[in-house]
């Protein structure tokens, strides 16, 4: 072993909230109180920005990885579950469609299932896209079954993440780690010393208590206190393309039983969200302030919301974007910290999972060596750009000319990244893979057809498929699927009889 080698003695997370605990769950799971130190500082005067409330399903492995009981999991955090997402009013208004998770129930041939539909289509068939995908039909129908429950069916192909209580899931992880070795410092950071080599040395609190660490990972959220205030670190701006930039949110009671889906609602000037957990729901209206003030922002959430607020609104101003480096010396930025990418399609805790993931993959010594830094910026920024075209489409792809914002965004210039890849879609329904694959075929698929975007043709090795009995086979596969579901529980009787949850504290009585 290099005898000059000096390993990580201690590291320090600055701020808490869904960002830190995530962090310092993942560390003491790995490290398991024998690699280095970690401590946590936060302070509880700083207000968390709790609308995370929706995810997509690496989440469960997150929780898997880390030995979490998923049933108990969801009855701490008032968790429901998750099949995709709806989206109504995006491409036209009154129409809507579904990004499901899963995948297509049946394989013809051992070819391509989308491009055989393509095939069918064309040859005049009627079936549409989501009759075939067991997560669409649940959501529909409000159904729900765990996959794996029910092998053997049209169902085993769906998969599923979970809407959460961020607040309840941030305690939840601040018992994990400190059960494993985590210490949590309460205070607020004055400010940053650092060593001649621009470094970070230590935060010294407004009481004068100074920690030092060999490497800090900042999850100060929107303020960004040591990877841009500190160090400096640029910010990507990718507001011309994503413009909305202001949110309102607002937590509501349920009036009928969740479902298990989130709602993202197109507006004049935004979208709203819906995500229902077991006894309330998390809304928002995602809005650009050019075409909507606050006020009127609240006042379509309030007419919308379905449910009486059980919290006082909050007004979320942002920036969409990333930091030019994530990874600065030895400074890590984590979360809002490190960038946003707004809300539609739930990625802002995965980037923090895979943020966390990824650091693991190249954990550096106390020396951070260069080579390694740039490896996990290159390989985290992909996973930005990938995740911001994703959700660029939704706008991009729009026919709604309506009014101001809406007709902004279809003159707007999509990113050459993003173009290409629609352009290459349009060919013959070819998707180009990302590194993640977190947003794999039947995302794209789903909805750009969601969107009005269709291939010009079906791939050619798809003739290597006798078309005879194919439309018999798709009228089947589609049967199949509806009888499964058929048989399925609702979502709430599934909730009702696994994993209820505690009532929360605004429902205990008097």
């Amino acid at each position: 072993m290099d005898p000059s080698r000096r390993p990580l003695k201690k590291i320090c997370i600055v701020g808490g909230g869904s960002a830190g605990w995530i962090a310092a769950a993942a560390l003491s799971h790995q490290f398991r109180g024998r690699m280095a130190e970690i401590e946590l500082v936060e302070s509880d005067d700083i207000g968390i920005v709790g609308v995370g409330e929706s995810t997509i399903p690496p989440f469960l492995q997150m929780l898997a990885r880390l030995g979490i009981n998923e049933q108990d999991f969801l009855k701490e955090v008032q968790g429901s579950f998750k099949l995709g997402i709806l989206f109504k009013d995006w491409k036209l208004k009154g129409e809507d469609y579904i990004h499901p998770f899963g995948r297509f129930s049946e394989i013809i041939g051992g070819e391509d299932f989308y491009q055989v539909w393509l095939r069918a289509r064309a040859e005049g068939y009627g079936g549409e896209l989501q009759d075939f995908v067991p997560a669409s039909g649940m959501i529909r129908n409000d159904r729900f079954m765990l996959p794996f429950k029910v092998p053997r069916t049209p169902i085993a192909d769906a998969s599923y993440a979970v809407h959460i209580d961020a607040r309840k899931m941030a305690r939840y992880l601040r018992r994990f780690a400190e059960a494993r070795g985590v210490v949590r410092t309460e205070g607020m950071v004055d400010r940053v010393a650092q060593r001649p080599d621009g470094f970070v040395e230590a935060v010294v609190l407004k009481d004068g208590r100074r920690i030092e660490a060999d490497f800090f990972i900042d999850c100060t959220g929107f303020r960004a206190l040591l990877i841009s205030k500190t160090l400096g670190v640029g910010y990507h701006d990718w507001s011309p393309w994503l413009l909305c930039n202001r949110a309102v949110a607002l937590q509501v009671t349920n009036p009928t039983p969740p479902g298990p889906y989130t709602l993202a609602h197109a507006q004049d000037a935004g979208w709203c969200w819906r995500i229902p957990l077991q006894q309330r729901s998390g809304v928002g209206y995602v809005f650009c302030d050019r075409y909507c003030s606050d006020d009127e922002a609240l006042a379509t959430l309030l007419k919308q919301a379905d449910g009486e607020p059980v919290v006082d609104p909050w007004i979320i101003p942002f920036k969409t974007g990333m930091r030019e480096k994530l990874w600065d010396k030895n400074v890590l930025s984590l979360g809002l910290a490190g960038g946003f990418i707004e809300p539609l399609e739930s990625t802002a805790l995965h980037l923090i999972y895979r943020g966390m993931d990824l650091f693991l993959r190249f954990l550096p010594d106390a020396d951070c060596d260069p080579n390694l830094i740039t490896e996990y910026n290159r390989r985290m920024t992909e996973d930005y750009e990938e995740i911001r075209d994703f959700v660029i489409m939704h706008y991009a792809m729009t026919q709604r000319d309506d009014n101001a914002f809406w007709r902004e965004i279809r003159a707007m210039k999509m990113p050459e990244s993003l173009s290409s890849k629609i352009e290459l879609f349009k060919v013959n329904g070819t998707v180009r893979e990302g590194v993640d694959l977190m947003f794999r075929n039947l995302a794209w698929q789903s909805v750009l057809e969601g969107m009005g975007v269709r291939p010009r043709v079906y791939h050619p090795l798809t003739d290597r498929v006798p078309f005879e009995g194919v439309p018999h086979h798709l009228d089947q596969a589609a049967s199949a699927v509806v009888r499964a579901i058929q048989a399925l529980p609702t979502h709430g009787d599934f909730l009702r009889d696994h994993c209820t949850a505690p009532s929360p504290e605004w429902l205990a009585p008097v």
